[in-house]
């Protein structure tokens, strides 16, 4: 699971779930691959085992066919606590539900949103990295 190039994510992948990790708040927006586009669909309230519950109701209402996380790194690239954090999370999200996952750099996406009048600046940030990774695909 790494920032992907447009061929490495298959044609009949369509549909996506993407997912702005924090560790008390993770934003959800869905998306797919013929508008390029993503809705913000809400934050989940929830740590551990908890937040895993609520992203598998949201998995079983879109039916994703894959799921996208934003990976935060420092503004020069560098890993920090939460880069692994985030690609900690998107391990335990390809084990437990068998979808594939695929890694977005999401530096300044939470700023982005705010700098945008985001009400739910977590959830406008998934939508940003959903939004981003959908344009990288052919």
């Amino acid at each position: 699971m790494t920032v992907v190039l447009p061929r490495e994510v298959p044609v009949q992948l369509q549909s996506f779930l993407a997912l702005d990790f924090g560790l008390k708040r993770t934003g959800v927006a869905t998306g797919n691959r013929l508008l390029r586009s993503a809705t913000p669909r809400g934050t989940i309230q929830a740590e551990g085992d908890a937040r895993f519950a609520q992203i598998a109701a949201r998995i079983g209402e879109w039916a994703p066919d894959a799921l996208v996380v934003g990976i935060p790194f420092h503004p020069d690239g560098a890993a920090h606590e939460n880069t692994r954090r985030a690609q900690r999370f998107s391990r335990q999200l390809q084990g437990r539900f068998g979808l594939p996952v695929f890694e977005v750099d999401e530096r300044y996406s939470t700023t982005e949103a705010l700098q945008a009048g985001a009400r739910d600046a977590d959830a406008a940030a998934a939508c940003i990295i959903l939004e981003q990774f959908l344009r990288t695909l052919s």
